[in-house]
């Protein structure tokens, strides 16, 4: 059952979702959103379980993450929009479009993974098996090291430790659940059914949500742009949206009227 999620709307023009990551909030693009109100109605919210929004009865999976933006949608009176998520939001946002094609304008895939060896697979489900064996907190620096650069995690110690406090504020539950479906989910053998407009970005250091994977991803969705941001790794938004920000507003305005 869809959950009403906890969300904010700012700006004007099309509409545009934003979806955070793991353990994340909508936070993750704050640093986004200004310099896309202008033409863009720029609408972001917590997933379920997530900051301020609620927490669900029991285990969920992917469906039921596409069923709370649908919901989300719905509530809004949005007819159509552009749909853009980071690391598990962007596989939310290709998932949401198979099933709602009429409803999407166009695609942001951000530091997301498919196409995943054998290899892969078990190195990202390793994590979450430690996670589950030795509890989250253990486990939060190896997750940070490989979202974080180390330069930027010696620069900004603080920033470091409100990514930590996101992670232990949510339920430990409901991360392992979403870890878990980050993990599982494998889109390969769907994503060529998706027509809407995309574009694709991750970072040239990003372990799991590597180049190799997003030039398949780029490969297997015709159309598609892929931009790799060299020096950066996983959490992009965090560390650089000013890197972003310009090929997120290009390709956001090349696809319609942007207001």
């Amino acid at each position: 059952m869809a959950l009403d999620c906890s969300y904010t709307v700012e700006g004007q023009g099309d509409a545009l979702f934003l979806i955070h990551g793991i353990g994340a909030r909508r936070a993750t693009f704050a640093k986004l959103v200004p310099d896309l109100k202008d033409r863009f109605t720029c609408i972001s919210y917590d997933l379920r379980g997530h900051g301020l929004s609620p927490l669900p009865e029991g285990r969920f999976g992917l469906d039921d993450l596409v069923e709370d933006l649908e919901e989300l949608r719905a509530r809004l009176g949005v007819e159509q929009a552009h749909v853009a998520g980071h690391s598990l939001g962007g596989m939310i946002g290709p998932a949401y479009a198979l099933r709602y094609p009429q409803r999407v304008l166009s695609l942001g895939l951000w530091s997301t993974a498919a196409f995943r060896t054998a290899d892969d697979s078990a190195k990202v489900r390793a994590v979450v098996t430690a996670m589950r064996d030795k509890g989250i907190g253990p486990v939060l620096d190896t997750l940070t090291a490989r979202w974080f650069t180390d330069d930027f995690c010696a620069a900004h110690p603080e920033v470091i430790d409100w990514r930590k406090r996101q992670v232990m504020e949510t339920d430990a539950e409901v991360f392992l659940n979403v870890f878990d479906i980050y993990a599982e989910t494998e889109m390969a053998p769907w994503l060529d059914r998706v027509t809407a407009p995309t574009q694709i970005i991750t970072g040239e250091l990003d372990g799991g949500c590597n180049p190799r994977l997003n030039r398949e991803i780029h490969a297997a969705m015709p159309g598609s742009e892929l931009v790799i941001l060299d020096r950066l790794k996983h959490a992009i938004f965090i560390e650089a949206t000013d890197r972003v920000l310009p090929d997120v507003r290009r390709f956001l305005l090349a696809q319609g009227t942007g207001g």
